[in-house]
């Protein structure tokens, strides 16, 4: 549902490189990168859960499939706008429920923020907020082509998959796209003891260090590819999965953790873990890659 009463209207800084983020130019390689082909094999997915809802572990058969390198960027989506004219969820006026707060009538969507001792919630509703704005009309996307799009909701990826002749990976899939091919489930960190992607240090939601280079998003490929030559498979931004899951009907499963999957709260930032997302909603954490089902196997 769009309309949630724990968010309000409220500005919210939008978030930016730490000093230490590394220059443009070392991400810029992954940008445009072609889809990658994932062998079929058989995988358990759930394994080694950490919450309840991640279990409980199954073995599974995935066929074999192609995969984008990297997340869904605000270039090829500004793309995507052009040629079509498309109007995100955020962008329009959300359906008007019983008991729906008037801030929240208006065209906007939840975005992350500090929470302070006037105000100690992290999610609110920012009006204005939307693909081009992802925290709310203070913030913009200029200079930022390769960084994941983000305030899409489920509709709006499935009404780009159908433009770009691709779908939503499975759950399945995608899990499996993220193990990378290996027989153990990927490190947390790499083998220097740096991080393997765009997450959360420090203790969250009170201060991110930016220990990695970022404290929000980050442009596509600053981190190593997996086996498969996949990036940001875990952290930066979660992942739409046509998958359902949750309470609702209308909910679907998400993947990969994001830059505020922090060791204190979430730690979702494992191939396994999962999460329930309503379909109805963007944030500013979540974006999209895409599977292509039909394409033939490589030669």
């Amino acid at each position: 549902m769009r309309g949630r009463a724990i968010l309000l209207l409220l500005p919210v800084a939008a978030c930016q490189p730490s000093p230490s983020a590394p220059p443009v130019s070392v991400c810029a390689g992954a940008a445009g990168a072609p889809m990658r082909w994932i062998p079929a094999g058989r995988f358990t997915i759930g394994e080694d859960p950490h919450y309840p809802e991640e279990g409980p572990p199954r073995r599974v058969a995935v066929p074999g499939f192609w995969i984008d390198a990297h997340e869904l960027t605000n270039a090829e989506f500004a793309r995507f706008v052009r040629a079509t004219g498309y109007r995100t969820l955020a962008e329009r006026a959300p359906p008007v429920a019983p008991g729906t707060p008037a801030d929240m009538r208006i065209p906007g969507s939840a975005v992350f923020t500090v929470p302070n001792e006037a105000d100690p919630r992290w999610w609110r509703w920012a009006i204005g907020a939307q693909w081009r704005h992802p925290s709310g009309p203070s913030e913009t996307i200029a200079g930022q082509a390769r960084v994941p799009v983000v305030q899409i909701a489920y509709d709006d990826a499935l009404a780009y998959a159908r433009w770009a002749g691709k779908e939503l990976p499975s759950e399945a899939q995608w899990e499996y796209a993220a193990r990378g091919g290996r027989p153990t489930l990927p490190e947390s960190v790499a083998a220097d003891g740096g991080p393997i992607g765009n997450v959360y240090q420090g203790v969250f939601p009170r201060r991110n260090l930016g220990i990695d280079g970022y404290i929000g998003r980050a442009p596509v490929g600053c981190f190593p590819a997996n086996r498969y030559g996949l990036y940001d498979m875990i952290g930066n931004v979660w992942e739409w999965t046509r998958s359902p899951g949750g309470p609702q009907p209308d909910m679907r499963v998400i993947k990969g953790g994001s830059y505020l999957c922090a060791a204190n709260y979430c730690a979702r930032y494992r191939p396994a873990a999962r999460q329930f997302q309503e379909r109805g909603l963007g944030t500013d954490h979540i974006g999209v890659r895409f599977v292509d089902n039909r394409r033939a196997p490589p030669d």
